[in-house]
């Protein structure tokens, strides 16, 4: 029944990886431009490394933007900007300006009310207000040509067509005024119509920004792209010769026409050539995996978190280059090894980020520019990304990673032009862009960390906090296991540290595998009182249930308090199926017939290297302080033993350990453990 399921749960796994594969390639090609490839790689300033080119159809020279740009400023004076006039202002005003003559009278040094004629002024006022509405006082200064057509709507329906500068804008409106108190020859009225206008004019015409952003946008969209055309056989370009602003142009123009043609011989054929580069792509991760990351290859989760990476980063590349090819450096490519970096280690990084680049360059501008740039930016990072749980660390690679990106493109540009003083300052903003969106790496990390169960080094240091969680609570049920845990953790850190594995795994697992005996802390003798061992009063038999029992309870605990399966591993394997010697031993003694196999832990064997480090580091730190008057050849002999012990109990054929790692290892124990037992000098009582 087991080997039955053991097949059925193999086929499942191995269909989900096929699904995953499939997906993944689907959903690529789904949105990939599937287009015609333009065969010829060119750049202005370097040479036509090609034989001569003759357009090999009739095809339009493109204009440029700048062109473009020109074409529209010129015509846009020609089209017409809409407003909206309010016919019900005038009317307004004449009723406040009696009030408002009304409050200058009580004025008095304002109104000069022994020389004002105020049957002059309002009449006046009036006029004046007149003549400012009847040309249209604007509500803002904008920034139009004076030349510009408007056209004057009320109530939505056009009644006229003027120019721009006919308006009276805010800032003419008091010397539109002045003119019109020198014009009736009413200067001892000045201040006082000034005052009146001051107080209460308010502006009648308003931009119609709807009907105008409506109207530009057709004018621009009606300016044709097309500027001659180049016929069949012409000549386009010679080998050898430089490519200057006007031949670029042509090959762009060519380029352009020839990609956007439809002119295949069969659709579905290029489909099926994407489909191949496509998947050979791929095909080149799921081969790496296998071959040397087979826990990774076997682990769906993290499958699943490759491929949905790599399809999200040329999905969302394939979208902005639909939309503005030049803002593709805004995407923080960078990402990508930086997230594998984290979560696995620079193999996986770099051949997923170098396949992801490859794939986005085939249809990115300036693909040899593209490549070169992320690919170096991609090392970069990968070189620069040891400990990117320290903030500092980070920092600093995401400065290396923008100076490189400058750096590079300060260098083709100088390639390309021959010289510094063209380059855009724009250009060097994106790249900054880019490096900050970087630093998006750490909420990146959380969400992945909640989505598919994965545990980061940033999470491994939270989890190395001994006065938090479980830790905290271990120290307080059983101070003597938490010591030993301590020691382990010490020791497999260095051990880890010294054959490069990693480190802070190393450690959180050692401060956290012996958990399960927070629930008897009293059976383990390293948490007894002096002279007092609560084994002597039970049977061998007991006594081994409980101990082999602190395994399975430090994995149901662990899991109660929601900590990662990577850490949870350390717990189930940190004895793998060795033999509790002392008890076998002891009910051997009474009971010959007794089974080898009821006093073994239930395993499993370590999975890692860093699995393999706890478990060597366990053994001969608890063994340690069995030997009396500890010396240099005592340590040296008790760490060959039990190391050799398990080795040949085939402990560790499940990781990848060397017998270098292992006798590297075998060194920084003994090292460190006569350290620990080193000897003291008497002092006096």
């Amino acid at each position: 029944m087991r080997g039955f399921l053991n097949f059925l749960n193999n086929i499942f796994f191995r269909g989900y990886r096929l699904f995953l594969f499939s997906l993944s390639i689907i959903t690529i090609i789904y949105f990939f431009p599937i287009k015609g490839k333009f065969k010829y790689d060119f750049e202005k300033g370097r040479p036509w490394q090609y034989e001569n080119l003759y357009a090999p159809f009739d095809f339009t020279l493109k204009k440029t933007q700048e062109e473009i740009n020109e074409e529209f400023e010129l015509i846009k004076i020609k089209n017409p900007i809409f407003f909206n006039i309010d016919s019900s202002a005038i009317y307004q005003n004449y009723d406040n300006i009696n009030l408002a003559i009304k409050d200058l009278e009580k004025d008095s040094i304002l109104a000069k009310t022994d020389t004002i004629n105020f049957k002059k002024l309002d009449s006046l006022t009036r006029i004046i207000f007149s003549e400012i509405y009847k040309k249209g006082l604007l509500d803002l200064n904008y920034d139009f040509s004076n030349e510009q057509l408007s056209s004057v709507l009320i109530d939505n329906d056009e009644i006229n067509t003027t120019y721009f500068n006919e308006f009276i804008k805010p800032e003419e409106l008091f010397k539109f005024v002045e003119n019109k108190i020198l014009e009736f020859q009413a200067e001892d009225l000045g201040p006082q119509i000034i005052w009146l206008v001051s107080e209460i004019s308010t502006p009648n015409v308003v931009l119609n920004s709807t009907l105008t952003d409506k109207s530009i946008n057709e004018v621009y969209n009606g300016i044709s792209t097309d500027k001659s055309s180049i016929e069949k056989e012409t000549l386009i370009i010679s080998k050898g010769e430089i490519i200057d602003d006007k031949t670029l142009q042509i090959l762009q123009s060519l380029k352009y026409d020839y990609e956007m043609s439809s002119d295949f011989d069969n659709i579905n054929t290029m489909y099926l050539a994407y489909s191949v580069l496509l998947i050979l792509s791929i095909l080149m991760i799921v081969m790496y995996l296998r071959k040397f990351e087979i826990s990774i290859y076997q682990s769906n989760n993290k499958l699943t978190f490759i491929y949905f990476n790599l399809s999200l980063l040329i999905i969302i590349s394939t979208y902005i280059i639909n939309i503005k090819p030049d803002y593709i450096y805004l995407v923080p490519y960078s990402l990508l090894p930086l997230l594998f970096m984290t979560f696995f280690n620079s193999g996986i990084a770099l051949i997923c980020h170098s396949i992801a680049i490859l794939l986005i360059g085939f249809i990115a501008p300036n693909s040899y520019e593209f490549i070169f740039l992320n690919i170096l930016t991609g090392i970069v990072a990968i070189l620069s990304s040891k400990n990117i749980y320290k903030r500092s660390n980070l920092f600093l690679t995401v400065i290396k990673i923008t100076c490189v990106y400058i750096l590079c493109y300060v260098s083709f540009h100088v390639i390309k032009d021959g010289s510094l003083s063209e380059i855009k300052i724009s250009n060097v903003v994106v790249f900054l862009i880019c490096g900050l969106l970087t630093l998006f790496i750490y909420p990146l990390i959380y969400i992945y960390e909640k989505i598919f169960r994965l545990v980061s080094d940033v999470s491994l240091l939270e989890l190395s906090d001994t006065n938090s969680g479980l830790l905290k609570k271990l120290s307080e049920k059983a101070p003597g296991t938490f010591h030993h845990s301590l020691n382990v953790a010490n020791l497999a850190e260095a051990c880890a540290d010294k054959i490069g594995a990693n480190a802070l795994l190393s450690r959180v697992g050692a401060l956290h595998h012996d958990i399960g005996k927070i629930k008897n802390p009293e059976y383990f003798i390293e948490n007894q009182k002096i002279n007092e061992n609560i084994h002597d009063s039970i049977t061998a038999t007991e006594s081994v249930k409980i101990i082999k029992n602190h395994v399975l309870d430090g994995v149901k605990l662990a899991k109660s308090e929601g900590l990662p399966e990577r850490v949870i591993d350390f717990i189930s394997t940190h004895h793998g199926t060795s033999l509790i010697s002392f008890f076998y031993n002891q009910e051997k003694e009474s009971n010959p017939n007794v089974l080898k196999s009821d006093f073994c832990y239930v395993g499993p064997k370590p999975s890692s290297i860093e699995m393999a480090i706890v478990m060597m580091c366990d053994s001969v730190e608890a063994a340690t302080k069995s030997i009396k008057d500890p010396d240099s050849k005592k340590i040296d002999e008790f760490v060959e033993s039990i190391i050799d012990n398990q080795v040949e109990n085939n402990q560790y054929e499940n990781c990848e350990l060397t017998f270098k790692n292992i006798s590297t290892i075998k060194n920084i124990l003994k090292e460190k453990l006569k350290n620990i037992y080193h000897i003291r000098i008497e002092y006096p009582r």
